[in-house]
C-alpha cells in the first residue's frame, strides 16, 4: 500500500448535511476497500482563486490515506461524478 493525499473542494451552496454526506461518501470508498485513513483536515470555507462552475467559495478538505491503485481509481471516479465536489486532486506521497 502507498501513501496518498487527496484534497477536494465541496460547493458552499450545499447545506451542512449534504457537505457531511459528501465527505463521508468519499471516506467510505477508502475504508470499504480496506484502505486506511491516517489523517483528516477540515480547512474550512475559502475564496477560490477563480470561479469554478460559477462558484466563488468552497469548503476545502484534505484526507491522507494508505491505499492501493484500485482504491485510488475508485476514489477518483467517485469524486468526478459527485456533483457537490467542485475540484479534487490525489497525490502519491511515496513518489516525493
Amino acid at each position: 500500500m502507498n501513501k496518498y493525499e487527496m484534497m477536494f473542494i465541496v460547493k458552499t451552496v450545499s447545506d451542512e448535511a449534504t457537505v457531511k454526506a459528501t465527505i463521508d461518501n468519499l471516506k467510505s470508498v477508502i475504508t470499504s476497500m480496506k484502505g486506511e485513513i491516517t489523517e483528516e483536515k477540515d480547512m474550512g470555507q475559502k475564496k477560490l482563486a477563480y470561479p469554478i462552475k460559477k462558484e466563488i467559495t468552497g469548503f476545502y478538505y484534505v484526507i491522507n490515506f494508505n491505499a492501493n491503485n484500485e482504491i485510488v481509481a475508485e476514489l477518483d471516479r467517485k469524486a468526478k461524478i459527485d456533483e457537490n465536489v467542485i475540484r479534487h486532486m490525489i497525490i502519491n506521497l511515496d513518489e516525493e
